[in-house]
C-alpha cells in the first residue's frame, strides 16, 4: 500500500476555514495521495486566547513534527504592506525556517514566498504603486518540472501589495525566476536545487475567491476605496488548468524527492 505524502501547511490567510478548504481541494484531488496537517503560529496568539476558528482548524505549530514531513507549505498573510520586523511571529518563522532545512520539499505562497525570500535569501520587498489584484496571463522564461503541461499566456490569479525584489532575485546565485506575468510581476522563483519554490500567485484561490476577498476588506474598512479585481478574461474560473497543472507537478516532485531519499532530483 503506497503510503500518503506527509504535508505541513502553516495558514495564516486572513480566512483560516476557506483557505483550508481551497488546499484540501487542491491537493487532494490529485493522483498523489496526501495527508495535510495543519499548523498555526504559536506566538501570535501569546497574548489572547487562540480564537475558536483557528483551533478548529489548524494545531500549534509544532517543530518537532514538522521535521519529520516530506513537505511545507507556508501560505500568504494579509501582511505585505507591513516591514517583515513589525510581525509579531517572525522569530517563529525564523525557527520554523531552520527546521525546514530537514524536509525534502518547501513551497511558499505569496506573503509566504516573500518572507521566505527575505529570511533565508536575503531578498528584500518593495510595495506596489497599487495592488495587483486580478487574473492575467503569464509568461515561461525558463521550463521546468513544475511547469509541465503550460503554455505561455496561462492564466493565474495575483492578489497583493507588494512584491520581492526582481532584481535582487536575479543576482543571486542559488535563484531562478521560470516564470513572470506579461507585465513582468513574479511568478514562480525557485531556489537552484529544486527543493524550494515561491510561487507568488495564489494558485489555490477557487472561482470566487477573488471577490471574496474584495468584500472582506470593504467591510474592514469602508471608509476607503478598494479596486475590483482586473479580470483579463472573460472565463470565470480561466486559472483552473493552471491550479491543477501545477499542485499536481509539484506533489510529483515531492513524491519524487522523497523516494530519491531526500536527494535533489534536478539542479
Amino acid at each position: 500500500m503506497v503510503q500518503p505524502l506527509q504535508i505541513g501547511i502553516l495558514n495564516l490567510m486572513h480566512d483560516k476555514l476557506r483557505t483550508r478548504i481551497e488546499l484540501q481541494q487542491v491537493l487532494q484531488q490529485t493522483s498523489q495521495a496526501v495527508k495535510l496537517h495543519f499548523y498555526y503560529p504559536r506566538m501570535h496568539y501569546q497574548n489572547r486566547p487562540v480564537p475558536a476558528d483557528v483551533q478548529a482548524t489548524a494545531s500549534p505549530l509544532d517543530l518537532t513534527a514538522v521535521a519529520k514531513l516530506d513537505a511545507f507549505i507556508i501560505t500568504g498573510a494579509p501582511l505585505d504592506q507591513l516591514p517583515f520586523a513589525q510581525i509579531t511571529y517572525l522569530s517563529e518563522l525564523q525557527s520554523l525556517f531552520q527546521v525546514l532545512t530537514k524536509v525534502p520539499q518547501r513551497l511558499y505562497l505569496c506573503w509566504g514566498a516573500m518572507v521566505a525570500l527575505h529570511e533565508i535569501y536575503q531578498i528584500g520587498k518593495q510595495k506596489l504603486p497599487r495592488k495587483l489584484f486580478g487574473v492575467y496571463p503569464q509568461q515561461i522564461l525558463t521550463a521546468d518540472p513544475l511547469l509541465q503541461g503550460l503554455k505561455n499566456h496561462f492564466w493565474a490569479p495575483h492578489a497583493r501589495y507588494a512584491e520581492a525584489d526582481r532584481a535582487q532575485i536575479e543576482a543571486h546565485p542559488q535563484l531562478k525566476i521560470t516564470a513572470v506575468s506579461q507585465a513582468g510581476n513574479l511568478f514562480l522563483v525557485q531556489n537552484r536545487f529544486g527543493n524550494e519554490t515561491m510561487l507568488f500567485s495564489h494558485l489555490e484561490y477557487q472561482a470566487d475567491s477573488l471577490m471574496a476577498e474584495y468584500h472582506r476588506e470593504v467591510a474592514a474598512h469602508p471608509d476607503r476605496h478598494y479596486q475590483l479585481p482586473e479580470m483579463q478574461t472573460t472565463a470565470a474560473f480561466a486559472w483552473q488548468q493552471t491550479q491543477q497543472l501545477f499542485f499536481q507537478n509539484w506533489l510529483n516532485l515531492v513524491a519524487a524527492t522523497v523516494n530519491n531519499n531526500g536527494g535533489l532530483i534536478y539542479g
